[in-house]
């Protein structure tokens, strides 16, 4: 099978077989050596650039390249190669699948995820589009990040146009607003605008955060009322929903100068606390997620709905 025949199921059989614990974790584990070839002949294959970084010996980063790069923008997707220990079982490589899920040592974290970048990758390239999507396979993700900082010395970030993030789409629609504020001026004051000025959310490095918390700073202008900001950020969550349909909620707004206004109903029942203005008019950091239950809760857990905090500045 070539690799343009591929399914990303089965690119994702090959990769979970590939035994690639990372050696900083486990003093017997394979390494990265093993699936950083692998990867780089694949995308050979597949008609990609590939640029094998072997910076540390052993322990490989691979760039993967498709697209015709002429003048188009750049997409940066990045997963890694390395897994954390096999738990002492023998058989952890070898993918199990049950009805629609597959399961397997780094099957979820995350070689699945590697294996659609790779995928959009090829597609992008037989597609023949004007950018290009970039893969950078990393290693050592599980410990140290050695291969995110040799990546960061052959890729230059100014150079690419977007990354995918879990809350990039909230984020891509909060900018999209503030450029439709600024068609909506004031003859005096100009336009107000809006950004996320904090986002807060996990409890450690190697774990997926529960919550992701946004607070947007909304500037006003004389004659804008509390419903037309409401209803504008209301109105970006919704249109967010087909590329996030987990329920999310909006608390707020608070002004500085005020008590804080009743929010609309959130769309789920978790409940959720304005931050309280500072005296300088500031929104104060939101309280630390609680830590996992017990020693046995899960490395990674599925993120819970985004939360979405105004503060609005008259």
């Amino acid at each position: 099978m070539t690799a343009t025949a591929e399914t990303v199921l089965d690119l994702l059989d090959a990769l979970v077989r590939i035994d690639s614990v990372n050696p900083g974790l486990d003093a017997s584990g394979a390494g990265e050596e093993q699936i950083a070839v692998f990867v780089a002949e694949w995308g050979r294959r597949a008609g990609l650039r590939v640029t094998e970084l072997r910076g540390t010996p052993g322990r490989p980063s691979v760039i993967l390249r498709g697209g015709r790069d002429q003048g188009g923008r750049r997409l940066l997707l990045c997963g890694h190669l390395d897994t954390v220990g096999l738990a002492g079982s023998a058989d952890a490589v070898t993918p199990c699948v049950e009805g629609d899920r597959l399961y397997a040592r780094g099957a979820y974290d995350m070689k699945a995820g590697l294996a659609a970048a790779l995928i959009a990758c090829r597609d992008a390239s037989d597609a023949g589009i004007g950018g290009e999507v970039i893969v950078a396979a990393v290693a050592d993700e599980e410990l140290a990040s050695l291969g995110v900082q040799e990546v960061l010395t052959q890729l230059d970030p100014a150079s690419v146009d977007a990354a995918v993030l879990a809350a990039g789409h909230h984020l891509v629609a909060f900018d999209h607003l503030d450029q439709e504020l600024r068609g909506r001026p004031d003859p005096f004051l100009g336009p107000g605008n809006l950004h996320a000025s904090l986002i807060i959310g996990g409890t450690e490095q190697s774990t997926i955060p529960d919550r992701c918390v946004f607070t947007v700073e909304r500037r006003t202008l004389p004659g804008e009322t509390l419903e037309r900001v409401e209803a504008d950020v209301a109105d970006l969550i919704e249109r967010c929903r087909p590329a996030d349909p987990r329920p999310r909620c909006l608390t707020g707004p608070t002004r500085p100068s005020s008590p804080r206004q009743a929010s609309p109903p959130c769309s789920t029942d978790r409940k959720a606390t304005a931050p309280t203005p500072t005296s300088n008019g500031s929104a104060a950091p939101a309280p630390a997620p609680p830590a996992p239950s017990s020693p046995g809760s899960p490395r990674t857990s599925a993120p819970e709905s985004p939360e979405y905090r105004l503060v609005m500045r008259c």
